[in-house]
């Protein structure tokens, strides 16, 4: 059953030291850290910069089918529209598939992550998306993938009123749970759930020669992250973000905007851009997960997958000058640069 969301210390440990031996800082220009990659002649710049990030109450949900597709179908549709809490109801996406042996069931199953700011609206959303998208999924059954959290919501008992009074109480592998009769034959839900104060926007920004590069390095992150750590996710599509935002407009009433500064189209327009002139592209990846610790991880791994690709010309983060979110992934202490 899944109980440790993370690899074991020894495992994290080995890996961490590995990726932060790998960058050579080569001379520090202006605000920049100029490292030296591996393999590669280009050098690439680290910005001397921090993600700002912020807490979030977060849901887990392990989602268990007949077969691996049935479960990543599911735990996909219960994360849609969920990239960013500015515009979406909620941030989610899925976090990882896992194996028979690590499931209450034994079948095959996907964990996804769920966020919100209000514990009140996280409730609301995962019962929804449960509801919505795992209950009416073919051969779905929906467990908590936060065991040990102290606060608890009661999804399944909620949920279990589908039923109309033929719903029974059961058991599985120890848990409480709920058999709710479906036209398939039934749906299985965990009585309640735990959610957890967890840290949203962890982040990079890779900029590159051109798309094509921004793309491929960002594409590289996200899969390092995806094979190596356990307990974030990536709530953009497909994991990447190629429309950062900023809060607020500069001529309109919006809550948020294009992140002017870094949109190569207007290089030459706005004062205040911060993109060279051999940057043709720019995509962000943003983490969420459920300590800092984790997150702070994921963007090592993600950045040092990104610095190899050719072409990439530098690293940076998106932050608010520390002035909003309480917690900082500094980008030298992350990679251990010096």
């Amino acid at each position: 059953m899944v109980h440790d969301v993370f690899r074991s210390e020894m495992k994290q440990k080995l890996m961490e030291k590995n990726v932060m031996a790998k960058l050579e800082v080569v001379k520090k220009e202006g605000n920049d850290f100029v490292v030296k990659v591996p393999g590669l002649k280009e050098t690439v710049k680290i910005e001397d910069t921090f993600a700002e990030m912020f807490p979030m109450w977060a849901g887990r949900v392990l989602i268990t089918a007949a077969n691996e597709k049935w479960a990543l179908i599911a735990a996909r549709t219960a994360a849609g529209f969920a990239s960013s809490i500015i515009m979406s109801p909620a941030e989610a996406a899925v976090e990882t598939l896992v194996s028979p042996k690590e499931t209450p069931d034994g079948r095959p199953g996907a964990i996804i992550q769920i966020y919100h700011n209000s514990r009140n609206n996280l409730k609301h959303q995962m019962s929804l998306r449960i509801g919505q998208c795992v209950m009416t999924c073919p051969t779905t059954a929906a467990f908590d993938g936060l065991p040990t959290a102290k606060r608890r919501v009661k999804i399944g008992r909620s949920l279990r009123l589908f039923g109309d009074g033929f719903q029974k109480k059961g058991k599985v592998a120890g848990r409480k749970v709920w058999r709710i009769p479906v036209m398939e034959g039934e749906f299985i839900v965990e009585d309640d759930f735990g959610i957890m104060r967890a840290v949203a926007s962890g982040n990079m920004l890779i900029l590159a020669k051109d798309w094509q590069t921004a793309l491929k390095a960002a594409e590289d992150a996200k899969e390092a992250i995806s094979q190596n750590i356990r307990g974030v996710i990536m709530p953009f599509p497909g994991g990447l973000c190629r429309a950062g935002s900023k809060v607020g407009s500069l001529n309109y009433k919006l809550p948020a905007s294009t992140s002017h500064q870094y949109c190569p189209t207007l290089r030459k327009l706005v004062p205040d851009s911060k993109l060279p002139d051999n940057v043709g592209s720019v995509y962000e990846i943003v983490i969420n997960g459920l300590n800092q610790k984790t997150v702070k991880k994921a963007m090592c791994v993600g950045i040092m997958a990104a610095v190899k690709v050719p072409g990439v010309v530098k690293i940076t983060a998106g932050n608010y000058g520390g002035k909003l979110g309480p917690y900082q992934a500094v980008l030298k202490e992350v990679l251990g640069l010096e």
